[in-house]
Protein backbone atom coordinates (compact mmCIF):
# COMPACT_ATOMS: atom_id res chain seq x y z
CA UNK A 1 0.00 0.00 0.00
CA UNK A 2 0.97 3.06 -0.81
CA UNK A 3 1.60 6.11 1.63
CA UNK A 4 -0.34 8.69 -0.15
CA UNK A 5 -3.52 6.09 -0.03
CA UNK A 6 -3.34 6.50 3.63
CA UNK A 7 -3.50 10.06 4.01
CA UNK A 8 -6.09 10.83 0.68
CA UNK A 9 -9.33 12.13 2.22
CA UNK A 10 -11.66 9.44 0.20
CA UNK A 11 -14.73 11.91 0.90
CA UNK A 12 -13.62 15.01 -0.11
CA UNK A 13 -12.03 12.49 -3.50
CA UNK A 14 -15.31 10.96 -4.01
CA UNK A 15 -17.42 14.32 -3.65
CA UNK A 16 -14.90 15.90 -6.40
CA UNK A 17 -15.45 12.49 -8.65
CA UNK A 18 -18.99 13.21 -8.02
CA UNK A 19 -19.04 16.69 -9.30
CA UNK A 20 -16.85 15.63 -12.34
CA UNK A 21 -19.30 13.00 -13.73
CA UNK A 22 -21.40 15.33 -15.57
CA UNK A 23 -18.13 17.61 -16.98
CA UNK A 24 -17.11 14.17 -18.16
CA UNK A 25 -20.13 12.95 -19.75
CA UNK A 26 -20.48 16.21 -21.94
CA UNK A 27 -16.73 15.19 -22.94
CA UNK A 28 -17.95 11.95 -24.05
CA UNK A 29 -20.56 13.05 -25.88
CA UNK A 30 -19.17 16.03 -27.59
CA UNK A 31 -15.68 15.38 -28.55
CA UNK A 32 -16.78 13.94 -31.78
CA UNK A 33 -18.58 16.88 -33.06
CA UNK A 34 -15.45 19.19 -31.95
CA UNK A 35 -12.90 17.26 -33.71
CA UNK A 36 -15.17 17.26 -36.72
CA UNK A 37 -15.45 20.83 -36.70
CA UNK A 38 -11.64 21.41 -35.94
CA UNK A 39 -10.95 19.37 -39.23
CA UNK A 40 -12.94 21.64 -41.30
CA UNK A 41 -11.55 24.87 -39.70
CA UNK A 42 -8.54 23.62 -40.31
CA UNK A 43 -9.85 23.15 -44.32
CA UNK A 44 -11.27 25.64 -44.85
CA UNK A 45 -10.18 28.97 -46.83
CA UNK A 46 -10.05 32.49 -44.42
CA UNK A 47 -11.91 35.18 -45.23
CA UNK A 48 -9.64 38.97 -45.64
CA UNK A 49 -10.49 40.34 -42.07
CA UNK A 50 -11.13 44.53 -42.94
CA UNK A 51 -10.67 45.91 -39.77
CA UNK A 52 -9.01 49.05 -41.49
CA UNK A 53 -5.05 47.99 -39.76
CA UNK A 54 -2.36 46.93 -41.89
CA UNK A 55 -1.38 43.40 -41.53
CA UNK A 56 1.51 41.55 -42.46
CA UNK A 57 2.19 38.77 -45.16
CA UNK A 58 2.83 35.42 -43.75
CA UNK A 59 3.78 32.91 -46.24
CA UNK A 60 3.12 30.22 -44.02
CA UNK A 61 -0.30 30.98 -42.31
CA UNK A 62 -1.47 27.95 -44.45
CA UNK A 63 0.72 25.78 -42.34
CA UNK A 64 0.21 27.27 -39.25
CA UNK A 65 -3.23 26.98 -39.77
CA UNK A 66 -3.21 23.31 -39.93
CA UNK A 67 -0.64 22.90 -37.02
CA UNK A 68 -2.75 24.54 -34.60
CA UNK A 69 -5.71 22.14 -35.59
CA UNK A 70 -3.49 19.22 -35.53
CA UNK A 71 -2.26 20.58 -31.86
CA UNK A 72 -6.32 21.31 -30.79
CA UNK A 73 -7.02 17.54 -31.99
CA UNK A 74 -4.87 16.39 -29.91
CA UNK A 75 -5.66 18.18 -27.12
CA UNK A 76 -9.17 16.86 -28.09
CA UNK A 77 -8.38 13.10 -28.46
CA UNK A 78 -6.31 13.63 -24.51
CA UNK A 79 -9.40 15.03 -23.21
CA UNK A 80 -11.53 12.54 -24.64
CA UNK A 81 -9.11 9.68 -23.39
CA UNK A 82 -9.21 10.71 -19.78
CA UNK A 83 -12.90 11.19 -19.22
CA UNK A 84 -13.33 7.42 -20.91
CA UNK A 85 -10.70 6.42 -17.87
CA UNK A 86 -12.86 8.00 -15.95
CA UNK A 87 -15.92 6.93 -16.85
CA UNK A 88 -14.09 3.09 -16.49
CA UNK A 89 -13.48 3.72 -13.03
CA UNK A 90 -16.25 5.42 -11.78
CA UNK A 91 -19.09 4.09 -13.70
CA UNK A 92 -19.13 0.68 -11.84
CA UNK A 93 -19.24 2.27 -8.48
CA UNK A 94 -22.10 4.44 -9.48
CA UNK A 95 -23.76 1.57 -10.74
CA UNK A 96 -23.55 -0.40 -7.57
CA UNK A 97 -25.60 2.31 -5.85
CA UNK A 98 -29.38 1.82 -4.91
CA UNK A 99 -31.71 3.98 -6.87
CA UNK A 100 -32.28 5.52 -3.47
CA UNK A 101 -28.90 6.28 -3.07
CA UNK A 102 -28.00 7.99 -6.90
CA UNK A 103 -31.14 9.99 -6.23
CA UNK A 104 -30.27 11.80 -3.29
CA UNK A 105 -26.37 12.19 -4.63
CA UNK A 106 -27.77 13.19 -7.64
CA UNK A 107 -29.86 15.94 -6.04
CA UNK A 108 -27.23 17.34 -3.76
CA UNK A 109 -24.14 17.03 -6.22
CA UNK A 110 -25.70 17.01 -9.58
CA UNK A 111 -28.18 19.46 -9.87
CA UNK A 112 -27.45 23.15 -9.56
CA UNK A 113 -24.47 24.51 -7.31
CA UNK A 114 -25.67 26.50 -4.32
CA UNK A 115 -29.00 24.63 -4.28
CA UNK A 116 -28.35 22.39 -1.65
CA UNK A 117 -31.44 23.61 0.41
CA UNK A 118 -33.42 22.95 -2.16
CA UNK A 119 -32.38 19.54 -2.30
CA UNK A 120 -32.77 18.67 1.08
CA UNK A 121 -36.72 19.48 0.73
CA UNK A 122 -36.71 17.52 -2.51
CA UNK A 123 -35.44 14.67 -0.73
CA UNK A 124 -37.14 15.00 2.19
CA UNK A 125 -40.53 14.68 0.01
CA UNK A 126 -39.60 12.15 -2.01
CA UNK A 127 -38.67 9.66 1.19
CA UNK A 128 -41.32 11.69 3.52
CA UNK A 129 -38.37 12.43 6.07
CA UNK A 130 -37.37 14.90 8.57
CA UNK A 131 -34.06 17.27 7.41
CA UNK A 132 -31.19 15.82 9.90
CA UNK A 133 -32.67 11.95 8.14
CA UNK A 134 -31.98 13.75 4.67
CA UNK A 135 -28.60 14.95 5.76
CA UNK A 136 -27.69 11.46 7.29
CA UNK A 137 -28.87 9.76 4.13
CA UNK A 138 -26.65 11.92 2.14
CA UNK A 139 -23.78 10.94 4.05
CA UNK A 140 -24.36 7.26 4.14
CA UNK A 141 -24.57 7.37 0.32
CA UNK A 142 -21.37 9.43 0.13
CA UNK A 143 -19.59 7.10 2.15
CA UNK A 144 -20.65 4.19 0.58
CA UNK A 145 -19.67 5.88 -2.80
CA UNK A 146 -16.42 6.78 -1.56
CA UNK A 147 -15.77 3.10 -0.11
CA UNK A 148 -16.71 1.67 -3.81
CA UNK A 149 -14.43 3.85 -5.76
CA UNK A 150 -11.32 4.03 -3.10
CA UNK A 151 -12.05 1.02 -0.81
CA UNK A 152 -12.19 0.44 2.75
CA UNK A 153 -11.93 3.58 4.99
Amino acid sequence: MQIAWKYLNKRAAALDALKDYGSMQFIMEHTDDDIRAEHEEMQSVRSPNFDGMPHIHNPQAGEQRILNGIEEIDVLKERYRQALEYMAWFQPAWENLTEDEQYVLREFYMCDEGKQINAVYNICEHFHIERSSAYNKKNRALDRLSTLLYGKR
